[in-house]
C-alpha cells in the first residue's frame, strides 16, 4: 500500500496539469482577489472648474483612494464622458462665508443614467469625507458643506449585461482559439496527419489556413449566437443596431486571429498532450483575471492596471464595450486594434519559427 501511495504521489507531482489545477489556480485567484480587496472600488469624476482640484475636500476624496480625477477641461468632452458612463459625475465646489464668519461650501454633482452603477460609490465617499471633516474641524452645530444633485443627464441605462457579455465573448474567443488550435494541431502532428499533408502537392500554407479558417468560421457563428441571444433575451445594448453587430464581428475576427497564434506556438512546444493545458493557462489565465472579463480593472492598484493595459484580451474587451454601448466606430478603437495588431505580429513571428510538421 505504501509503495502504491508513493508511486501515485510521484505521478501526480510529475503531472503539470495536476499541479497547475490543484495548486496554481487557487493561488492565482487568491492573489488577484486579494489585490481587489486591498485596492477597493474606485470611480472617476471631472471637475467643472479645474481650480477646485486644490480644494481640501477634493484632495481628501482623492486621498481616500475611492475617487480619481479625470483631467478633462473641455465642457463638451466632459459631458460626452458622462453620457458614456466613463465618469461617475461632474462636480463643482462653490465657497462662501456664513454670517458667523465660517467658510461654507456647496458641492454640486451631476450624473447620467450611464453612470448609475458608479454614482452611489461617489455619493457614499462624499458623505463619509464630509462627515470626517466636519467632525474633526468644526463645532457640532455648524455644517460646513451642503450637497446639491442636479437633474440626471439623459443617457442609455448601463446594465450588468453591457459589461458582462463582451467579457464573456472575449473569454469564449480566447479559450477556443488557444485550446482548440493547440489540441487540434498537436493531435494532427502526433497522428502524422500533418506529415502526410506535407507530402502531398498541397501548398503548406493552404493546409494551415484551411484548418484555421474552419475554426474561425465556427467561432464567428458562436459570436453571432452570443451577441444575438444577449440582445434579444437580456437587452444587451447595440447602439447602432446592425452596424454595431457587424463591428463586433469584425473585432471578434481580429481577436481570433491574434489568439490562434498562441495556439500554434503551444502546439509546437508541447511535448505531450498533458502539457498543453499548463502552457495554455500560462497565457489565458492572467487574461481571464486581469483583462476586464469578469470585473473592471479599475478595481486593481495603479501599478497593476498598467500591466492589464498590455494584455490583448483587455484591449479586445474595451473595444467591444466601446462599440456596443458607447457607439464608437472601429476607427475610434484605433488604440485597441493597434495593440492587438502588435501582439499579432509578435506572436506569428514566433509561431513561424516554432511551427513543426512532425
Amino acid at each position: 500500500m505504501l509503495a502504491i501511495t508513493r508511486a501515485s504521489l510521484r505521478a501526480i507531482l510529475r503531472s503539470p496539469s495536476a499541479v497547475i489545477f490543484s495548486l496554481g489556480f487557487p493561488l492565482v485567484f487568491i492573489l488577484v482577489f486579494g489585490f481587489i480587496g486591498g485596492g477597493g472600488t474606485s470611480v472617476s469624476i471631472a471637475l467643472r472648474n479645474q481650480t477646485d482640484s486644490s480644494n481640501f475636500l477634493i484632495r481628501a476624496l482623492q486621498t481616500s483612494g475611492v475617487v480619481r480625477l479625470k483631467n478633462e477641461k473641455d465642457s463638451v468632452l466632459m459631458l460626452n464622458e458622462l453620457v458614456k458612463g466613463r465618469i461617475a459625475a461632474i462636480v463643482k465646489v462653490d465657497s462662501s462665508k456664513s454670517p458667523a464668519g465660517f467658510s461654507q461650501y456647496k458641492i454640486t454633482t451631476q450624473t447620467s443614467a450611464a453612470s448609475a452603477d458608479q454614482y452611489p460609490i461617489l455619493r457614499m465617499a462624499l458623505a463619509q469625507t464630509i462627515q470626517f471633516i466636519e467632525d474633526k474641524k468644526i463645532p457640532d452645530q455648524y455644517k460646513m458643506f451642503s450637497v446639491q444633485e442636479l437633474p440626471q443627464v439623459p443617457g442609455r441605462e448601463y446594465t450588468m449585461i453591457d459589461f458582462i457579455l463582451p467579457g464573456m465573448l472575449g473569454f469564449s474567443l480566447l479559450s477556443a482559439a488557444v485550446f482548440g488550435v493547440a489540441f487540434v494541431f498537436f493531435n494532427l502532428r502526433q497522428t502524422l496527419v500533418l506529415k502526410r499533408f506535407y507530402a502531398t502537392p498541397i501548398n503548406r500554407k493552404n493546409i494551415v489556413f484551411g484548418e484555421a479558417l474552419s475554426r474561425v468560421c465556427f467561432q464567428l457563428l458562436t459570436s453571432v449566437v452570443i451577441v444575438l441571444a444577449g440582445h434579444y433575451f437580456f437587452h444587451f445594448t447595440l447602439v447602432n443596431g446592425f452596424v454595431t453587430f457587424l463591428e463586433m464581428l469584425v473585432l471578434s475576427f481580429l481577436g481570433l486571429i491574434v489568439f490562434m497564434g498562441f495556439g500554434f506556438i503551444i502546439s509546437s512546444v508541447a511535448k505531450n498532450e498533458s502539457s498543453i493545458p499548463p502552457f495554455a493557462n500560462i497565457f489565458t489565465l492572467p487574461q481571464f483575471l486581469l483583462g476586464g472579463t469578469f470585473f473592471s480593472t479599475q478595481a486593481f492598484p495603479k501599478w497593476l492596471q498598467g500591466f492589464c493595459e498590455a494584455l490583448p484580451l483587455k484591449q479586445l474587451n474595451d473595444a467591444m464595450r466601446s462599440v456596443a454601448f458607447e457607439g464608437a466606430s472601429l476607427m475610434d478603437c484605433g488604440k485597441q486594434i493597434g495593440i492587438l495588431a502588435i501582439w499579432g505580429v509578435l506572436i506569428y513571428a514566433v509561431a513561424i519559427k516554432t511551427f513543426k510538421w512532425e
